[in-house]
Parts: C-alpha cells; sequence; structure tokens
C-alpha cells in the first residue's frame, strides 16, 4: 500500500502524498486533532517519498501537539479528524515489473497511455509515460496480457493487414516490457503476401516523481528533442530521460514525439524492434541485479498440492526483484517494501520480511541488519538506540503509532534467531553493539514499570507493542548470554514480571471465554476489539535446542485466541482478517480494518501451529493457497476480508502493494511452517515440529539453508517429518 519509501511499514500505512518523509508537523500547518469517528484513523501530515533511498532518519518519537490527554473508553480509544486523502490511481489491475530501483507499470492493454501510474520508472522517477504503438496507422487489438517472471510482462496484439485476408487477424504485434527500460517490439506476419507497413510509436514523459503522480500533481509532457537514434527530454535540475531505438528509425519527429519505421514483412516473416529507456546520472539505491548471486536459497516444494512449488517459486523470485543494495555498502542488500508505492528502505518491514525467510539462508538478514545499524540513533537522550521509523496508521480503534518502536524491538530478535540458523559468530559479534543499544533502549524506556509505553505521552499501551518486547527481551538475553554480555538476567526479570501482569491486565472476561484486550489506555481501561495484531502473541521467537521462548498468554488464554482467531469472524476463508467481521467498524478493505493481510496471517498460521492448534492453522494456511491462486501466486500485501464463496475469488485491494516483501517472505513462512524447522546451529542440532494434520499432504521442501549449508526435508502424508539432505554433523533434536 501507500506512500513512503524510506519508510511505510509492514502494514500497507498511508501517508499523504505531498511531501518528504518527516516529522509529522511543520510550520503552518495546525497540529493533528483526535476524536471518535468510528472511522480509520489518518496522519494528517506524514509526508511520503516514494523514490528508492537509503533508510531515513525521521524523528521516532516526537509527538504531534494537540494530542496530549488522549482518554480512552471500552469502545475505542481517540482518532483522529478524517482528512480526505488525494485519491491514489488505482494498481490492483496494473502489470508491475519489478527489478528495483527499476519499475515498469502497465494496464492490460499493452500501450503506455501516459495516464494513471503507466510509465518505464527508475529511483521513484517516470523515465518514459507515454509509449503507444500503431501499425499501418491502427493500434493493435489487445488479446493478452500477462506477467513472464517479476521483472517481465508480455503483451500480445493483433490486427488485420491484408485487404483481401478475411476476417482473421494476419499480423500478430507481441511486446515484451521489462523493469531495466527495455521494451521489444516484435512482428508476426501470417499474411500470403509480402506486406509494406509504417510503424509508428509514439513517446512522451512528464519526468515526475512516484510521490507526484500518485497526489494528481505530475503536471504537462515535456517537449523532446531528437538525440542519436531516438528522442531525449529533460527537467529543470538537471534531471533528463534518453529513448533509443534498434534498428534505427526511417524518421525521428521530435515536435509529435515519434519514431516511425517502414517494414517490410515477407511472408511468415518476423521483424523486432528495441527501446531503451535510459536515465542520465545514477539515482539513489543500487539494483542487485538477475547476475549477481542472490542471497536467498532458490528454495523447492514438492509433494501433493502443487500449488506449493507455485507460491514458492514465485515468492522468491518477488523478493529477489525486491532486492536492494546499501550505496555505501555494496556488499549488504535489504529488501523494498514493494512495488509500487514503497521502493526503498521501510525498516520494520525490512526485518520482518528478513526474519520470515531465514530458511532461505542469512545472508539477507546480515545485510539488513548492518544497513539499519548505521541509522540507529546514538548520543544521550530517551532515543538513544532507536532504529528510526515513520508514524502510522493503526486502524479504527487506535491513534497513530511509530514503526520505530517496531524496528528497534524487531532488531534483536532478527540476530537472535539468524543466529541459531546459522549466522556466523563474526558476524553476529559486529551486529551484538546495535543490539544491545536496542536492548538498552528497551529497558531504559521500560524504566521502573511494567509494560513498555507508547512512545508519545498519554498514548495507549497497545497489546501488539508488549508482545514485541517481550520477545525481544528473551530473545535478547538468550543472545547477550550467548557472549557473555550483562544485562540478560535483567531482561528475563522484567519480561518474567510483564508476563505475570500481562495474563490480568490486557484480558477481557466475557461470555464467549475472553480475548485479549487490543490496548490499554493510561487509566487502566481497555480497548476490547480483537484484531489480526493480537496474532503477535502466538509468536514468540526461538531459543536454543529448538525451543520456543514463552508467551504472554496462559494456556487456555492461548487456547482461547487459537479458537477466536480460527473462528468464522476472523478466518475469511482466503485468510485472517486484521478485523474480527462482527465489529461496527469492519471494513473489508480497511488495512486495519478488516483486509486479509499476509504479514499477520502468516505470524497466525506459524504461531497457532507451533502452540498445536492445526485446524486452524491449516484453514487459514489453505485459504491463503487459494487465495494465491487466484492471484497467479503473487500475494499483494493484503486483499479484502470478504468472507469466501464457493464460487468466489478475493477482491484485490486498489492501493496494495503487488508483489510486497512482507507478503512475499510470508508465503515462505507459511510453507516452511508445515515442517517445524528449528534449528540451533551454534549448538549443531535442527528439530522438527511439523504439522501432524498434513494440510497439504506430503510435502518436500528442498534447498533450505541451515548452519550454511543446504537442508531438505520431507512431511509425509501422516504429519512426519523426515530430513533428507543436512550440513555434515548437524544431529536430529529431540
Amino acid at each position: 500500500m501507500p506512500l513512503s519509501t524510506p519508510s511505510s511499514t509492514p502494514d500497507g500505512d498511508r501517508p499523504s502524498p505531498h511531501s518528504p518523509t518527516r516529522p509529522s508537523t511543520r510550520a503552518g500547518v495546525p497540529p493533528p486533532t483526535f476524536e471518535d469517528t468510528g472511522r480509520s484513523a489518518t496522519r494528517r501530515d506524514t509526508g511520503a517519498d516514494l523514490s528508492t533511498r537509503q533508510p531515513g532518519v525521521t524523528d521516532p518519537s516526537t509527538r504531534p501537539p494537540g494530542t496530549d490527554g488522549l482518554v480512552a473508553s471500552r469502545a475505542s480509544l481517540p482518532l483522529p479528524t478524517p482528512r480526505r486523502a488525494p485519491e491514489l490511481p488505482p494498481a490492483h489491475a496494473a502489470l508491475v515489473c519489478v527489478s528495483l530501483p527499476g519499475l515498469a507499470i502497465s494496464t492490460d492493454q499493452g500501450q503506455l497511455t501516459g495516464q494513471g501510474l503507466d510509465g518505464f520508472y527508475r529511483a521513484g522517477r517516470r523515465l518514459l509515460s507515454r509509449c503507444q504503438v500503431r501499425v499501418a496507422g491502427r493500434e493493435p487489438l489487445a488479446v493478452q496480457a500477462r506477467m513472464t517472471a517479476a521483472d517481465r510482462a508480455r503483451f500480445v496484439g493483433t490486427l488485420r493487414a491484408s485487404p483481401d485476408g478475411g476476417p482473421d487477424p494476419d499480423v500478430i504485434v507481441e511486446r515484451t516490457r521489462s523493469a531495466d527500460g527495455t521494451e521489444r517490439i516484435t512482428l508476426h506476419s501470417s499474411a500470403r503476401r509480402p506486406l509494406r507497413l509504417p510503424v509508428e510509436v509514439a513517446l512522451g514523459t512528464d519526468l515526475a516523481e512516484l510521490g507526484a503522480i500518485a497526489s494528481g500533481g505530475a503536471g504537462p509532457e515535456l517537449p523532446a528533442s531528437v538525440h542519436a537514434s531516438g528522442l531525449r527530454w529533460s527537467a529543470a535540475g538537471g534531471r533528463s530521460a534518453t529513448v533509443t531505438a534498434e534498428p534505427q528509425p526511417t524518421d525521428a519527429l521530435a515536435s509529435a514525439g515519434l519514431l516511425r519505421w517502414e517494414v517490410e514483412l515477407p511472408p511468415g516473416g518476423t521483424l523486432t524492434m528495441e527501446l531503451r529507456v535510459r536515465m542520465d546520472g545514477a539515482g539513489p539505491g543500487g539494483a542487485v541485479g538477475r547476475g549477481a548471486p542472490s542471497p536467498l536459497a532458490r528454495a523447492g516444494a514438492t509433494g501433493d498440492d502443487a500449488r506449493a512449488q507455485a507460491l514458492l517459486d514465485t515468492c522468491v523470485e518477488d523478493l529477489e526483484a525486491l532486492l536492494l543494495r546499501d550505496p555505501g555498502h555494496p556488499s549488504d542488500v535489504f529488501l523494498a517494501g514493494g512495488a509500487p508505492w514503497r521502493c526503498g528502505m521501510a525498516p520494520a518491514e525490512a526485518l520482518v520480511s528478513a526474519r520470515m525467510t531465514l530458511p532461505l539462508g542469512t545472508r539477507l538478514a546480515a545485510g539488513t541488519l548492518r544497513s539499519l545499524a548505521r541509522t540507529q540513533l546514538g548520543g544521550p537522550g530517551p532515543q538513544s538506540g532507536m532504529i528510526p521509523g515513520p508514524r502510522r496508521d493503526a486502524g479504527p480503534h487506535l491513534p497513530p503509532g511509530c514503526t520505530s518502536t517496531e524496528a528497534t524491538l524487531l532488531f534483536p530478535v532478527l540476530l537472535a534467531e539468524a543466529r541459531r540458523w546459522g549466522l556466523p559468530d563474526q558476524q553476529t559479534e559486529e551486529l551484538l553493539p546495535a543490539a544491545e543499544g536496542c536492548l538498552q533502549w528497551l529497558r531504559t524506556t521500560v524504566g521502573d514499570g511494567t509494560y513498555l509505553p507508547d512512545p508519545h505521552p498519554g498514548g495507549p499501551l497497545r497489546c501488539e507493542t508488549q508482545a514485541y518486547a517481550h520477545r525481544a527481551a528473551l530473545l535478547g538475553a538468550d543472545l547477550l548470554d550467548a557472549y557473555d554480555r550483562p544485562g540478560g538476567a535483567g531482561l528475563r526479570q522484567w519480561a518474567q514480571s510483564m508476563r505475570r501482569a500481562f495474563r490480568t491486565d490486557f484480558w477481557l472476561e466475557d461470555r464467549g471465554g475472553g480475548r485479549p484486550a487490543a490496548a490499554r489506555a493510561p487509566d487502566g481501561r481497555l480497548v476490547p476489539h480483537l484484531g489480526a495484531g493480537a496474532a503477535h502473541l502466538l509468536d514468540t521467537g526461538l531459543l536454543g535446542a529448538g525451543t520456543s521462548a514463552a508467551g504472554l498468554l496462559d494456556k487456555m488464554q492461548t487456547e482461547q485466541l487459537a479458537r477466536l482467531l480460527g473462528g468464522p469472524a476472523m478466518d475469511s476463508g482466503w485468510g485472517l482478517r486484521s478485523l474480527g467481521a462482527k465489529k461496527a467498524a469492519y471494513n473489508p478493505f480497511g488495512h486495519r480494518g478488516g483486509a486479509v493481510r499476509m504479514q499477520e496471517t502468516a505470524v497466525a498460521v506459524a504461531g497457532l501451529a507451533a502452540a498445536g492448534y492445526e485446524r486452524e492453522a491449516g484453514s487459514l494456511l489453505r485459504g491463503v493457497l487459494a487465495a494465491a491462486e487466484t492471484f497467479g501466486h503473487r500475494l499483494p500485501e493484503m486483499y479484502a476480508g470478504e468472507q469466501r464463496r464457493e464460487d468466489g475469488a478475493p477482491l484485490p485491494h486498489p492501493a496494495a502493494c503487488r508483489p510486497a516483501a512482507t507478503a512475499a517472505a510470508a508465503g515462505v513462512l507459511l510453507l516452511t511452517s508445515l515442517a517445524g524447522i528449528r534449528p540451533d546451529a551454534p549448538a549443531g542440532t535442527v528439530t522438527l515440529r511439523p504439522m501432524s494434520s498434513a494440510p497439504l499432504g506430503e510435502i518436500g521442501l528442498t534447498g533450505l539453508r541451515v548452519a550454511g549449508a543446504p537442508f531438505s526435508v520431507r512431511v509425509s502424508r501422516l504429519g512426519v517429518a523426515m530430513v533428507e539432505e543436512a550440513a555434515e554433523g548437524l544431529q536430529l533434536g529431540a
């Protein structure tokens, strides 16, 4: 979803598309106000930057003026006053070719018309907005459009060129469009006589930034000039783009933005023209590139359900398309948030995605951690140790939160678990000071309190935040102890104290058996709605010897939460809704108000399976697999949470990123959860806790990575797991 690049969040959160990411107040703009509207929270002045750039340093805890004194009610916390945001160009039906920092966005008609998001992009700037092909003075009739890879799309059109050819088309026009800025136009003739055809390509661009396009401020097309074998456009500030053609066109008309060829096609003949779109100067952020070694293992999934292999292949391909290099440290790669809206580093999202893809190796985790460690805030003050991140919408019941808190708590968790999967000791130790900074921020911020407070005074105690903090404390303590660093005992003691209090303070009793509250206000009142965020209570994290860390809920509470997450109000049949369908604020398209979000669905499946609630986990897993099939196995970050029908399909969200890092990574987690792989590389062991119900039948997962070596496992239809390939000396744990 929209809109920000060094930012946005794992939630597809929705900043305004007007300006670069920055703290959410500015001179001359009224501060945001909050009131109970019953609708989704929106931010009045959060910026957006849709270019590809390095992690930006934003103020992670600045509280906008005018938000003091928030008072919680049992129904909800106060909400921001709604502000009508600009209409985003719809992206749900677009074919989005991605090889960052390059994008090519098209409709299924194939022609780039300059409308909406159409165009070739580089580093967040549209280099070409219009590319319209005419053959013999006519546009080909579009008959097919499909993605052939994460970075390529193929469009096929037909036309009748022979005057006596009857009703059947005799010329096929095939266009292959790539995210690297290349378009191949191939004409195939089926005519019985030679054809002499004029071919015209009308070109144009506004050189607009994606943020301006998203907010309707792109501006008119720029005048062109003839340049070498093509055309060139220039704008203020030295920005320019060039289109070159091979073979060289017969005519190049700058005033009309037109390239023209006189083509002769023999019977059965073929002719190809290639256009190359380039930007003068290098953009921020470096593409990893198709030729470079991928940090992700090319895993496979064989077995009874062929959809598993299709999903895994597409997820890995999408993840590779979203990879970026740290410009200052090219060996470090990380994932962008998603296309088209978040083509740069989104800290919490990058950490979440790297964590879910640990079964594919630890290189991505290491690059992500190193890149974010360089942004960590230092010096004295309450923000010392934080990983910067933007504010985000938190849905219809809570005021906006801040992803900086989430990123800071995820950092030591990812490092601790990457070590268990096989991150070498030297790399772990290099990153340990940054993890210690995050944990020190946690202890300092909690102080003598029981819970981690909202970063803004007077804000709520969020259920999700406590789950993140509790997990970070336990896995962080495990990490500190492993390297003889102080502080582990204090973190465990605080986590235990919080665990005892949480089970009373955040639990709402009712006739249905109770449920965890979404948040607790400073005065102790609870926000009672149940959302997908509660799934994070099941995500406790991996400790040594294949054991999971303790959870915040007791056994009976965990069982009740599992029942609720697997019930019809939350399980849409296509995945987990972000808000229960029975809630007054439910909106099937609300990204935190009822839509199915891949991140939380995958977290719920993995957590439910680990806790032994396989029926609920299996239902959610099968629902996502069915939804993925309708999306061509390229999962969007979210889609509508309407109830599944026998002859239906999930409704796409018009503003969702697709591909999205968290969605593609979620596919990896969903499938590997079937085997329940729990490695402890430092101890030389791996434990398997497969889903005994085998919801997809027999499945074999090959080419994973554990302890730096290939790892393959097969789960039978009876739910019995067997290791088929592993690192030498790796032992099967109890």
